[in-house]
């Protein structure tokens, strides 16, 4: 009686862990991914996700361009196909973009042959409205299985996560936004912002606005350097 009670305990901590693992932002169990880089202490990298979002994201980019910062852009397919004009002003402004897929489902719970379809349509969209994309995919919540990277890298992307987030996605005043991230901040950092909202365009993203715009005054004043995704990647 023991030994099965002891037996489904294991099973339901493998099964808590492995859940755990398909959405933590740092897990590794199920593939390798990009969440920072500890080798690079004075850096730290901006990404926003769910973009373009009119006129949020345009209104970031201004934010961006004062303080001289590039940052990683994952935006949503369907998005790009609504305004690619401010997909084109990213590029402009010398950021770099990434495919966050072209609905923003969660892809534990799709097959193979529709994350495919995913990442190839925001693949296509980014392609129409700005001639190129990156080869960087961030999964929309985090959630990946094996498969799900394994199909990215098949099509040539590298998996990127985070490892601290501003917990932004439900627009909490920009004090709250800046206080989560202090928290967590060592640098070195892939910090998790959202300048859109996966549900629909127009999500008000402008506590995000402010607050990265008083993050950046900060921890630049404290001789942090702000890089892209792919220059943090450089010294891994």
């Amino acid at each position: 009686m023991l030994a099965s009670v002891l037996a489904g305990t294991a099973v339901a901590a493998a099964t808590g862990a492995a859940g755990y693992q398909s959405m933590a932002p740092t897990g590794q169990w199920y593939g390798r991914t990009f969440t920072g880089n500890s080798a690079s202490r004075r850096q730290i990298a901006l990404t926003y996700d769910d973009g373009p979002n009119d006129p949020h994201t345009l209104r970031l980019l201004e934010v961006l361009a004062k303080h001289d910062v590039l940052a990683t852009f994952f935006l949503i397919g369907r998005y790009v196909q609504q305004r690619p004009d401010i997909a084109r002003e990213v590029i402009r402004s010398g950021h770099i973009l990434g495919n966050h897929t072209f609905t923003h489902p969660l892809l534990i719970f799709k097959n193979d042959a529709e994350i495919r379809k995913e990442l190839q349509q925001c693949r296509q969209s980014l392609l129409d409205a700005v001639g190129g994309h990156s080869n960087f995919f961030r999964p929309p919540f985090g959630g990946r299985r094996p498969g799900t990277l394994r199909i990215a890298r098949d099509m040539g992307l590298e998996p990127i996560m985070w490892n601290v987030t501003g917990y932004d996605w439900n627009a909490p005043p920009a004090a709250v936004i800046e206080g989560k991230i202090s928290n967590r901040m060592r640098g070195g950092d892939v910090i998790l912002l959202h300048d859109g909202g996966h549900k629909q365009m127009g999500a008000d993203r402008s506590q995000t606005v402010l607050a990265s715009d008083h993050l950046i005054s900060r921890y630049k004043a404290e001789g942090y350097e702000f890089v892209t995704v792919p220059k943090m990647m450089e010294k891994v």
